[in-house]
This record gives structure tokens, C-alpha cells and sequence, in this order.
């Protein structure tokens, strides 16, 4: 893996939890020469995200569309910074970028971009590595829906096992090293 892609909100959450995982995660990138591709703000914890690798000598791929290049204030000071057309020009290029996917805690758009990435996997478009880091239990609710979807029929087990989850960011690089796509069809 060289480049991590990583989800997050613009806004800095209520909890300083968010941007402590958002440190603790940039330390880990950065001492693994991992670079970063993530949605291209200067704020909120993408913000926080962005600087901490960057202070770090790490390298930060932005990708942000017109339409929010004003709103969420992009970050003049990244390695790269890509701005695209539309939202789905915007997850596409991060696919291309990135070798793996985390979401840290985040609203609609984060939610949005991590269950399009797993749906993407579980159709064979990717095959790679996809996870949530967990902080302060913001992800449980979402976890226990899945495995809900599975006990329903309604989401395979194979398609739920995609998606590695922790609390702490080492171990979620970790498990990604051992990280085997499921086989066959999506609805086996």
C-alpha cells in the first residue's frame, strides 16, 4: 500500500476524541510511509487529518469538487490538490488514488462515501482493504445494523466481513496488511 484514503467531516464534531483519532491516524500514516487522499478542507477534522500528516513530512493528496471548494475553505498547503467537477468525480478519483479506505466519525457525506466504497467492493470493483476507526463507540450503531442485515439475509457475510473495524489506528493498518477480498459472486 502507498496511499490510504480517508473519510471524514468538515466540522470538528463536539467530542475532542475525533481529533485525537485524527492525530493518532496521521502519526501512523506518516510512520509507515503511507500518503494521504482525503476530501481537500482545511477544516473540521478533515482539517485536523490534513495538518497532522503534513507536520508529520507526510504527503496529502486533496480532492475536492468545485462546488465545495469555498464552503469547506480547501487547504492551500497539500502535497497535491485535485479539484473536480462533481461529488462523483470526486470519490472516484480518491478510488483511483488509494489503496485502502478509512472512515473516521463524519455525518451524511462520510457515512455516504464509506457504504459506496464497501457496495463497490462487494461488486468486485475494488479489492481493497476497507475500514472504520471506531472512536469513543461513534460507529456501533452501524456495526450492529449490519450484522443485523446479515442475520435478516439481506447482506451476505462475506460483503459484512469487507469492512475491519477499531478503536485505535494501529491495529486498523494492521488488520489491512492480512486483508483477502471476499470471492465469488456478492450474493454468495
Amino acid at each position: 500500500m502507498q496511499r490510504i484514503c480517508v473519510y471524514c467531516a468538515s466540522s470538528p464534531g463536539h467530542r475532542a476524541d475525533y481529533a485525537d483519532a485524527a492525530r493518532s491516524l496521521a502519526a501512523e500514516l506518516v510512520d509507515r510511509g503511507y500518503e494521504l487522499v482525503y476530501g481537500g478542507s482545511s477544516i473540521g477534522i478533515m482539517g485536523v487529518l490534513a495538518d497532522a500528516v503534513l507536520e508529520r513530512g507526510g504527503r496529502v493528496h486533496g480532492v475536492i469538487p468545485e462546488l465545495l471548494l469555498q464552503k469547506e475553505v480547501s487547504h492551500g498547503g497539500l502535497t497535491e490538490l485535485h479539484v473536480v467537477g462533481s461529488m462523483h468525480e470526486r470519490k472516484a478519483l480518491m478510488e483511483s488514488l488509494s489503496d485502502a479506505f478509512i472512515a473516521l466519525p463524519g455525518g451524511f457525506g462520510t457515512l455516504e462515501e464509506l457504504v459506496e466504497i464497501l457496495t463497490w467492493g462487494q461488486l468486485h470493483l475494488h479489492t481493497k482493504p476497507v475500514g472504520i476507526l471506531n472512536v469513543a463507540g461513534y460507529y456501533d450503531n452501524l456495526l450492529a445494523y449490519l450484522d443485523h442485515a446479515v442475520a435478516e439475509g439481506l447482506l451476505a457475510e462475506s460483503s459484512r466481513a469487507m469492512l475491519q473495524s477499531s478503536t485505535d489506528a494501529a491495529t486498523l493498518l494492521d488488520g489491512f496488511r492480512s486483508y483477502r477480498p471476499p470471492d465469488g459472486d456478492k450474493w454468495q
